[in-house]
């Protein structure tokens, strides 16, 4: 039986190794990962039923509906990069989930939270894709810098969440898929030592979570 497992889990990522063309980055696909966490799966039930000729069985099963799941996110995080291309955007996809990193200098104005007209339009691409792919759950995060007290940059970073939230839900994107939370100064992706820093950690980020 472990035999069985490994060896789906080793051809199947084997398999699906390659070079992300935006990053450069060698990554395996999200399809070949539901593939091979719904085989071992599969065959685990499989074989609770029908010893190695179950979990055989159940293997392809599992396969089957966890490239499903996978693929989906897969298909969705093309179809993002190809509509956010030159928009300052990053698509970034960890652990089974699309974060779409929206820095602060281009979404906001200084201290404000209303959505530059600039900007909107990048806005009304990521809902497009979005209603298309309507089996995700919708995380909009707000960040700020340290700069200034919590006081501060608590309402900030929710007003700004929010703003796409509210602009996101206008754009016919179903409000019960959309959660926005503002987190103020925590999680930084960047030294908040430099202004090159600060400047990355005011964003708004998108997280993208599979619900299949």
């Amino acid at each position: 039986m472990k035999k069985i497992l490994g060896s789906l889990m080793v051809i199947t990522l084997l398999a699906a190794c390659a070079t992300d063309p935006y990053t450069g980055e060698t990554k395996v696909a999200k399809t070949a990962w539901g593939t091979g966490i719904g085989a071992a799966l599969g065959a685990g039930i499989g074989a609770l039923a029908g010893g190695e000729k179950g979990a055989l069985i159940g293997a392809g099963i599992g396969a089957a509906g966890g490239a499903a799941a996978g693929g989906y996110m897969d298909y969705q995080a093309a179809k993002l990069r190809q509509e956010l291309v030159g928009t300052g955007v990053q698509v970034k996809e960890l652990d089974g989930r699309i974060y779409l990193i929206m820095p602060g200098n281009i979404t906001f104005n200084t201290n404000e939270a209303y959505i530059k007209s600039s900007f909107q339009p990048v806005v009304v691409s990521i809902a497009k894709v979005l209603k298309e792919y309507d089996k995700t759950l919708v995380q909009v995060n707000g960040y700020t810098d340290n700069t200034g007290s919590a006081a501060i940059n608590n309402p900030l970073s929710q007003r700004r969440a929010n703003a796409v939230a509210d602009f996101l839900k206008l754009q016919g994107v179903a409000a019960g898929r959309i959660i926005a939370t503002g987190y103020g100064s925590a999680n930084p992706i960047a030294s908040n030592a430099t202004a090159a820093g600060r400047e990355q950690n005011r964003r708004v980020e998108i997280v993208l979570i599979n619900q299949q």
